[in-house]
Order: C-alpha cells, then structure tokens, then sequence
C-alpha cells in the first residue's frame, strides 16, 4: 500500500467518523420533537464534538504509532 493510498483511507476514515458522530445529536433531537433551530444547533455541536474527536483520536494513535518520528515501511 502506497503512502498516498494510506492517507486517503485515513482521510476516509476520519470523515466517516466525523459524519457519524455529526448526524448523532440531530436524531436524537428528532426523538423529542425539535424545531428547526434546535436541529441545527444539535448539528453544530455534533459537528463540533465528531472533530475535537477525531483530532484527540488521532493524537492518541500518534502515541501509539510514533507519529511522524516512526519510518514509514516500504513494501
């Protein structure tokens, strides 16, 4: 796998996590009847919860991987 695949897949990665956790407090909303204003401010908070996720999720795999001072294997 190139370097160039792997970040994509990352990349794909972090945008679905970042999707799933987004649409998670506007369905929630939906459940107790919200208006239209609420929605959007549950989406906003989602959206705002799924990054500050995804970027302590992804400073920790750093840890664990070594980050950028890890060389990358060739194959």
């Amino acid at each position: 796998m190139s370097d160039a695949e792997r970040d994509a897949g990352n990349r794909k990665i972090k945008v679905g996590f970042l999707l799933l956790v987004a649409v998670s407090p506007p369905l929630i909303a939906l459940q107790w009847n919200a208006t239209p204003l609420e929605l959007l401010a549950a989406l906003g908070v989602g959206i705002l919860l799924g990054a500050l996720l995804v970027w302590y999720l992804g400073r920790l795999a750093d840890e664990f991987t070594g980050g950028s001072r890890r060389p990358r294997r060739r194959r």
